[in-house]
């Protein structure tokens, strides 16, 4: 599906950045000592009691650009779990982030656990003693590189953006595949992307390009008439409805799904974003042993296998059929996280992004809005 990449040659990818990596020791080193908690030993009926005597709740906040994209993942759970409720509210991770820090400055937590793409956030929120180290049930199946070595943080799944076409408006084996493909003229109002300043993943992505291409390349890229959206997904839905053919600001399943138009697919030559989508439970969470058993599910087997359309972070879950481990592509997963601690070097970038295609225009693509989300 794309070239190779072994342990080694992400190693040396991930040198090539000192000064990135620099950033991200002095916050591990700054990070107080303790001591890791063992891995969880109860079994997932034995959570579901604990966490029914404490109340039958668990609130997690969870990074996303559509409104109710985890409805699938709410009812999976309470089919699970019976009688317990779950509410996962659905955010851009650059507003979650802040709601949290809010109600923590208020003394009144609503959330149990944050699922996001804001990595940086999770340093930080260690380092404070916001978090609650947990190691979820399966902990030794994770791929060490997902999961933070004191059980403060560790990844639900691994994302991936990169070419999303339209087969019914472009053929799939003539579909723009690598970054200069999209500077075709015959692309032109052909195309829809998301606002880089406006997602930090998506800022990283333009960020690769810029570096391999130069600056000249947004230039060609402007006169493309490109469609400029707020969110991933929308970008997506908006190639899969036929409104514009192609995009490479959005994710997708590695296989196709035979009853929709839109195909998914790694570059053929370049790297590919990628990085471990995060979860933590935090310190003053109100519903501990909800989070405990929430966590615990997601990293279970049978809950992995049944949400996976990319890649796991499961060692025995690698993917969909006939999908290879995620270090097998020509990707860095790890390398997402380094870009998302530099955050002075973040805000120069939205501001340059900013300055050559305009503000981002639109609501928030969630309708999200408030510090609380529960109700007073």
């Amino acid at each position: 599906m794309s070239t190779s990449m072994n342990r080694r040659s992400l190693a040396g990818l991930l040198a090539a950045a000192p000064v990135v990596l620099a950033a991200g020791r002095a916050m591990a080193d700054a990070t107080p000592h303790r001591a890791a908690p063992p891995v969880e030993t109860r079994s997932l009926d034995e959570l579901h009691r604990a966490a029914m005597a404490e109340g039958g709740q668990v609130t997690v906040y969870a990074g996303g650009d559509v409104p109710n994209a985890y409805a699938g993942l709410e009812n999976a759970f309470k089919a699970r779990f019976p009688g317990m409720k779950i509410n996962i509210f659905t955010d851009l991770s650059k507003y979650h982030d802040a709601r949290i820090d809010l109600q923590l400055a208020r003394g009144r937590l609503e959330a149990d656990i944050a699922i996001l793409q804001t990595l940086h956030d999770f340093d930080r929120w260690k380092s404070e003693g916001k978090l609650l180290p947990y190691k979820p049930l399966d902990w030794d199946m994770f791929w060490p590189e997902s999961r933070d070595v004191d059980g403060a943080f560790h990844s639900v799944g691994f994302i991936a953006f990169s070419n999303t076409v339209n087969i019914s408006q472009i053929p799939l084996e003539q579909a723009p595949r690598d970054a200069l493909d999209f500077l075709d003229p015959k692309l032109k109002g052909k195309i829809v992307l998301t606002y880089p300043h406006d997602d930090d993943a998506v800022l990283y992505e333009f960020d690769r390009i810029v570096g391999a291409h130069g600056w000249e390349y947004m230039d060609r890229l402007m006169q493309q008439d490109v469609k400029w959206i707020r969110g991933t997904v929308p970008a997506r839905l908006v190639v899969q409805n036929g409104e514009r053919a192609v995009s490479f600001t959005s994710s997708g399943p590695l296989v196709a799904q035979a009853n929709t138009p839109l195909r998914f697919q790694l570059p053929r030559k370049e790297a590919f974003l990628s990085w471990p989508q995060t979860a933590a439970i935090f310190a003053e969470a109100p519903h501990k042993e909800g989070a405990r058993l929430f966590l615990s599910w997601m990293a279970s087997r049978e809950a992995t296998i049944s949400r996976t359309s990319q890649w796991s972070v499961r060692r025995d879950v690698t993917g969909p059929e006939g999908v290879n481990p995620i270090w097998s592509y020509n990707t860095a997963p790890t390398a997402f996280h380094n870009f998302m601690v530099d955050r002075a070097r973040v805000e120069r970038l939205k501001t340059q992004f900013e300055h050559i295609i305009g503000p981002a225009v639109g609501a928030n693509p969630t309708g999200t809005k408030g510090i609380y989300l529960l109700g007073a």
